[in-house]
């Protein structure tokens, strides 16, 4: 990947002429000191700044941008303009496959519909993502052509050609689909329960009635908490979220069972602070561990413990997707270990848990309260959710006549 400048180049002279070396090239200005060469200059200078990644040429030359210098300006921009998720996703777009396919000197006029199909095919040759989040990859791809267009970096002709790439079907050759993903049985989570410390346990019991996303729990903040927010209520106000441009602030009520559950680990925190920790995690596990101990602690053990509770913890302030979905691998690993064959727990992840409160909630009350739950902008994003198709159609087989049943026939 190309160098990015932080620091603008200098306003040079060159015998009469003012000049500008960027990238090893000078970029003439006009007469030294004259007003021109100073609106010229900061022009230049202006365009560094805006795009670090695109080299110049001289003034008024149009200059043809490689497919790796684009993708370099574009990281640039998207490591503090879009969210971290997406912006990793990026990344391995950029380093992975773009970079390896046309880190060469390919123009992005040349970056043809053929070329992002061949992309495409690397990726599938990879083995690494399912269908669904190729064609992901690949219309991430083809944004990063349509912030080129916005900034002047790729023709407008480029980009709607690549436009026209359609979607991989379903079975298309070389790709795999995941299985839909389902809601996890309520007794299977109660199993899983007792081999987990508090913390996490506390986070999936609230995950599981609030129906909230793995990540809205795992972020949540002390701050966020606002209590007697309204008649035996608290809310967690979610700040910035996925939904906000369509349902604008998100409020998650929490009623007596979830404030429980949260009370305890929101006293003597600062405001910033996550109300689930994986340190309180860890120090909730080390604790049941000292408590089983057999043996008294050495005086070398007891010097240990105080060398590292005096050292900076490494274990992160707050869960991330990762961390969580793998403290509960490992809840289930270790209940696996002692449960017999018949009792064994299956695998589950948090996602699935939001699929459990949709489900219920719309066998309980209805699908409107189960939209309202999940916080989505329609019905229809909510049956996305909700696995409730089946055990009506079972009901109704259950009570179904036949019409065609007379005397006479």
């Amino acid at each position: 990947m190309p160098k990015l400048r932080n620091r603008p180049p200098k306003y040079s002279r060159m015998g009469k002429y003012a000049v500008v070396y960027f990238n090893g090239k000078p970029n003439y200005l006009g007469l030294y000191g004259s007003p021109e060469s100073k609106v010229a200059y900061a022009r230049i200078v202006a365009e560094i700044e805006s795009n670090p990644a695109i080299p110049l040429s001289s003034v008024g030359e149009e200059r043809q941008v490689t497919v790796r210098e684009l993708a370099a300006a574009f990281l640039n921009y998207a490591k503090t303009s879009i969210n971290p998720t997406d912006y990793a996703h990026y990344r391995t777009i950029v380093l992975d496959f773009l970079d390896k396919l046309y880190g060469d000197n390919t123009s992005v006029e040349k970056f043809t519909p053929r070329c992002l199909k061949l992309v495409r095919d690397e990726m599938i040759r990879s083995g690494r993502f399912c269908r669904n989040i190729i064609n992901k990859y690949i219309k991430f791809t083809v944004a990063i052509f349509g912030w080129g267009v916005e900034n002047e970096l790729v023709p407008e002709t480029t980009w709607r050609a690549l436009k026209a790439v359609k979607s991989l079907l379903k079975g298309h050759e070389g790709t795999f689909d995941h299985e839909e993903r389902e809601a996890v049985p309520d007794d299977v989570v109660i199993r899983t329960l007792p081999f987990m410390p508090p913390t996490l346990k506390a986070m999936i019991i609230v995950q599981r009635l609030t129906g909230c996303r793995p990540s809205e729990v795992f972020n949540m903040k002390v701050g966020d908490i606002i209590k007697n927010a309204a008649p035996g209520l608290w809310h967690y106000v979610r700040k910035n979220h996925k939904t906000e441009r369509f349902i604008g602030k998100k409020i998650i009520p929490l009623g007596k069972p979830e404030q429980e559950l949260i009370a305890p680990y929101l006293e003597g925190k600062a405001p910033d602070a996550a109300v689930f920790s994986p340190r309180t995690a860890m120090a909730e596990r080390s604790a049941v561990k000292r408590a089983a101990r057999k043996t008294p602690l050495t005086p070398s053990q007891i010097a240990k413990d105080k060398e590292r509770a005096a050292k900076p913890s490494r274990y992160s302030e707050f869960y991330n997707e990762c961390s969580y979905r793998l403290a509960i691998i490992h809840a289930i690993a270790k209940g696996n270990k002692v449960l017999p064959e018949e009792q064994k727990i299956p695998h589950w992840f948090p996602y699935q848990l939001r699929h459990s409160a949709s489900t219920a909630t719309e066998l309980a009350h209805s699908d409107e309260d189960a939209q309202a739950l999940l916080g989505h902008r329609t019905v229809n994003m909510t049956k996305r959710y909700t696995h409730t198709q089946l055990a009506r159609r079972e009901t109704l087989a259950r009570n179904r006549h036949n019409p065609f049943d007379t005397e006479e026939s």
